[in-house]
């Protein structure tokens, strides 16, 4: 493996002097996500295996190129799980994909974001030198946020060599109570007054009048909440929610740009004049909407008053931004790091701002 990495550095050092920009590629299963695609193709499968994994230590320590399908198999073996629950988006993601593109399933209100699992990374920067962040236990903070600032990057600040993320058991039990004919406002209420409640809820999702909860814990825990709440317990649940977190459910057919709303969860209904679909509990809203510039500053506005933001998450007219604009402060710290990490700007150029 260490002439894989040699390899890596050969190739950073080459683009930086001939300055030709490099995009870092795995599986390619989220080529779709961001800005535009730029630069030749640093392919990172090769550089694929599990370096350390010790269930005791709730740890796992696996190399960038690793595909998603092999950690969650190997933590299935031992009962648990990423917690996080990325989304494949196809049967060749990547380890190191779900980091960078930093994407969380439907529990990731009631568990915590990818970043939150990061404990530690290897990374290639923009000179081919190889840097280490953090360790494999929470505890240590040097280096700590280096790591985290790496979920979600999209490749924009080095090669992620590998990483360490925290893995959590699995349940022993899990069920999902299913309630029919709620309006959105009723939802939306409901799970915020769950959310206030020792329930052990995992997941939530509201479409079309139909509202879905997932109950994760204990046998006598999750019981006692099916008795509390009512409501009509789901067949092969874990079908339901792995289509969800896939994009598979029926709200995702269709060539219709799809947004991302991200606001505080105790926010009401937001009127944009189409169906959405609800996850985390309110704080996040997927909306199809057509993707062009007024449209789109319309929806940010919206959202923006209501304390979120909205991404233009597949589909559109990406000369509108992708993402929402960043504050001014912010971006000139987004810009720092950039120049910090990747001082010629070969890794990934244009694909977030």
């Amino acid at each position: 493996m260490q002439n894989i990495v040699e390899l890596f550095q050969e190739r950073v050092r080459e683009g930086v002097h001939n300055k030709r920009p490099l995009r870092i590629r795995g599986g390619g299963t989220k080529d779709w996500y961001g800005q535009r695609l730029d630069g030749d193709v640093l392919d990172t499968r090769e550089y694929a295996g599990i370096v350390d994994y010790e269930p005791t230590e709730l740890v796992i320590t696996a190399r960038c190129g690793t595909p998603l399908a092999d950690i969650e198999a190997a933590l299935a073996e031992r009962g648990q799980m990423l917690a996080f629950e990325p989304p494949h988006f196809g049967s060749r993601a990547t380890l190191g994909g779900a980091i960078a593109a930093g994407l969380s399933g439907p529990r990731r209100a009631n568990s915590g974001a990818v970043r939150d699992f990061v404990l530690g990374c290897t990374l290639l920067d923009g000179k081919g030198d190889v840097l280490r962040f953090g360790g494999q236990v929470m505890k240590n903070v040097a280096g700590y946020d280096v790591s985290r600032l790496l979920a979600g990057s999209l490749g924009t600040l080095g090669l992620l060599l590998d990483v360490s993320v925290k893995v959590l058991p699995r349940a022993p039990r899990e069920a999902t109570l299913v309630f029919d004919g709620v309006a959105e406002v009723e939802a939306l209420r409901n799970l915020n007054e769950w959310a206030g409640q020792p329930l052990p809820v995992s997941a939530s999702c509201w479409h079309d009048g139909v509202l879905a909860l997932r109950l994760s814990g204990a046998n006598a825990a999750v019981d006692a909440a099916i008795r509390s709440l009512g409501g009509d317990v789901m067949p092969d649940c874990s079908r339901f929610w792995a289509d969800l977190r896939e994009q598979r459910h029926g709200f995702f057919e269709g060539d219709m740009p799809l947004l991302r709303l991200s606001v505080p969860s105790t926010v009401g209904a937001i009127v944009l004049g189409r169906a959405q679909l609800i996850e985390w509990g309110g704080a996040q809203r997927w909306l199809r909407a057509p993707g062009d510039a007024a449209t789109a500053e319309r929806i940010r506005a919206t959202v923006r008053a209501a304390g979120g933001h909205a991404t233009l998450f597949r589909g559109g007219d990406k000369s509108v931004g992708v993402f929402q604009p960043l504050a001014p402060a912010v971006a000139r710290i987004h810009e720092r790091l950039k120049t910090g990490f990747d001082p010629a700007g070969i890794f990934n150029p244009g694909r977030m701002y």
